[in-house]
């Protein structure tokens, strides 16, 4: 790897305040809200349940299991807000991709260890009127089971004094092109507070989402 990879993951892995913009919002609206919706509602019949469960302010993190690369807008349009994603800094060594990515908010992240630069970048989100979203399985899983979930973002929640909003996913993973060809439904649950016990808030959030969305949580299945 040259160089020039290597610090292209540090130097989009720290935002500031003034990067979370009108325009991003706008353009991530317009990509998320309008674009996707349009298609999560036409073709797979998008039900949404437990939208009074979102918090007025911005302190806390969007948590909800991975089925599909349909997840991070399925999630921005349904909150209808700017929602910041965590993405592997390998991803941002492609031109296009490293474009697409910014423009809709995301930071680079080391998925081996969370960075200084990281912990920085969540806590400037707070300033802001985006909150983070973070899948806890780290990639995508297959339907059935809650497992392999790594600690980083309650550890995040913790050093941020940010709660946890779990949101559960059943679906995605099921590519669809004709109009009501899918099934789609996200349920949104009660915000899991924050706590100096790392091990429980990952616990909760899997047995959330287990209620949520029917899968087994496999509560030693941890990384």
């Amino acid at each position: 790897m040259t160089e020039t990879k290597k610090t292209n993951g540090n130097k989009y892995s720290l935002r500031d305040a003034e990067f979370y913009n009108c325009w991003r919002r706008i353009f991530l609206f317009l990509v998320t809200g309008v674009f996707y919706m349009i298609r999560f509602k036409l073709v797979y019949r998008l039900e949404v349940h437990g939208k009074e469960n979102i918090p007025k302010d911005n302190n806390f993190i969007i948590a909800a299991n991975h089925l599909s690369t349909l997840d991070p807008p399925l999630v921005c349009g349904v909150l209808n807000r700017g929602v910041a994603y965590m993405a592997k800094k390998e991803l941002f060594e492609n031109p296009f991709m490293r474009w697409w990515l910014d423009w809709l908010g995301a930071f680079a992240v080391d998925r081996e260890k969370l960075g200084v630069s990281t912990i920085k970048t969540v806590k400037t989100i707070k300033e802001t009127g985006w909150v983070l979203g973070i899948f806890p399985q780290g990639t995508r899983q297959e339907p059935g089971e809650i497992s392999h979930i790594t600690k980083g973002f309650a550890s995040l929640a913790k050093s941020t004094k940010c709660n946890i909003l779990p949101v559960g996913i059943t679906g995605t993973q099921e590519v669809k092109r004709l109009p009501f060809s899918g099934k789609i439904v996200v349920k949104i649950g009660e915000a899991i507070p924050y706590s100096n016990n790392v091990d429980e808030m990952v616990t909760k959030w899997g047995e959330a989402i287990q209620d949520l969305t029917g899968f087994k949580y496999i509560e030693n299945a941890q990384v």
